[in-house]
């Protein structure tokens, strides 16, 4: 009996763990009952101006965009200044904007390369960024000119940290 109720309460967590992945839509990550599988979870890396990046697997490519923090923080976002194509970027320049019902906010590149392609969705759709600011949500895609940039930005854990820290200043 006991086997019964332990597999009970795990199947409970599990599904508790679910709905709050669905949340922030992060579902794509498990596979099976228990197990994170997806490289990036590990990956993906935040600036202290709350954009992220997540590189291929192959380090040659990464995805840019906000994070939920970020969004949050914007409110309803209104337009996308999306970046253009074939444009050569250094870690730090502006490579769009977002406007939201609060405020505007310029879009930074976490990492140099060329931008490979801007996520059109946007164009016509903003508040994709509201819904899935780090899947569908995406800002650019960017050819890497040097993966090892990367390793200066903050991991999950160390973004998580830093939102929490400045969520503290503000009160």
């Amino acid at each position: 009996m006991q086997s019964i109720e332990r597999i009970a309460a795990t199947s409970t967590r599990h599904a508790i763990v679910h709905r709050e992945l669905e949340k922030y839509g992060l579902t794509r990550m498990i596979s099976g009952p228990t197990k994170l599988t997806s490289r990036s979870v590990l990956a993906k890396r935040y600036t202290e101006d709350h954009e992220w990046i997540e590189l291929s697997d192959d380090k040659k490519t990464g995805t840019i965009g906000i994070s939920t923090y970020a969004a949050k923080a914007l409110g309803d976002v209104v337009y996308v200044e999306l970046p253009t194509t074939d444009l050569e970027v250094s870690a730090g320049d502006a490579i769009g904007a977002v406007e939201s019902v609060k405020s505007a906010s310029d879009i930074m590149t976490p990492i140099s390369g060329k931008i490979i392609e801007a996520n059109a969705v946007l164009e016509d759709k903003p508040g994709t960024i509201n819904r899935s600011p780090e899947d569908e949500g995406w800002m650019a895609k960017i050819e890497v000119s040097d993966a090892t940039e990367v390793d200066k930005l903050m991991d999950g854990e160390g973004y998580r940290v830093f939102t929490e820290e400045a969520a503290g200043e503000d009160h």
